[in-house]
């Protein structure tokens, strides 16, 4: 019968250890594996931007474009000009844009994170509904098509490729175009709230990069002691 040595049983210990810090490292990372959507909910008849973001290619694979598809609901659908990206809209008979292709400038390495933005509008009757945005983030090597939608009683976390959706809440005030009324100092502290609003929310995935990259090499110079000292 083998016997494990003092110096083995920290190499395995060691190994199992890496095991687990990996495994934890991958379950948050597959988690932000998604094209969010910010904000989540919007105002019936106003304008509202929502950013569309990600942080991830196609299997490793460089993003070079942002597909996104407009919900026949919607009164609106205006791009931001943002210099990452060439913009392409198809429209309607009625005008309405009904599919907004956003193409990089430079392709989004894997890793790294981006955002495409548009002001939409949706009419009063829409109140306490939700819609999808199908988006394609198409790649160097392959696309990965973020469409699918959740059947009623189903968790759209179990989906594995979900659709971005946004909800449609109460209807904004109009006096003033859609934004809200009030002395100028208060229209700008709005705005300024808005803008921090719409805002992606700072995304995770190079923190744990990091996190990752301090394990591996903490694990090396550990199982490099215990060699020498076998």
């Amino acid at each position: 019968m083998s016997r494990i040595t003092p110096a083995r049983r920290r190499v395995r210990t060691l190994a199992g250890v890496t095991a687990g810090a990996a495994l934890a490292l991958a379950l948050p990372l597959a988690a932000s594996a998604h094209v969010h959507v910010t904000p989540e909910e919007v105002a019936a008849n106003g304008s509202t931007r929502i950013d569309f973001a990600f942080s991830h290619g196609c299997d490793g694979s460089p993003t070079t474009a942002l597909v996104v598809d407009i919900p026949a609901e919607a009164q609106g659908a205006t791009p931001v000009v943002d210099g990452a990206w060439t913009i392409t809209t198809e429209a309607g008979e009625s005008g309405i844009p009904t599919r907004i292709t956003y193409t990089a400038v430079t392709p989004v390495p894997d890793a790294y994170a981006a955002s495409a933005g548009m002001n939409v509008i949706f009419p009063g009757s829409a109140e306490g509904e939700s819609f999808a945005f199908p988006v394609t983030q198409q790649c160097e090597a392959g696309e990965a098509a973020w469409v699918e939608i959740a059947e009623d009683g189903q968790d759209p976390h179990d989906l594995e490729y979900p659709a971005p959706v946004v909800v449609v809440g109460a209807a904004a005030d109009t006096e003033h175009g859609g934004h809200a009324s009030g002395e100028h100092g208060d229209d700008t502290a709005a705005d300024a709230e808005n803008a921090a609003a719409a805002a992606p929310a700072a995304d995770p995935l190079p923190v744990w990069l990091s996190a990752g990259a301090l394990v591996v090499a903490a694990a090396a110079l550990v199982l490099a002691i215990a060699r020498r000292r076998a």
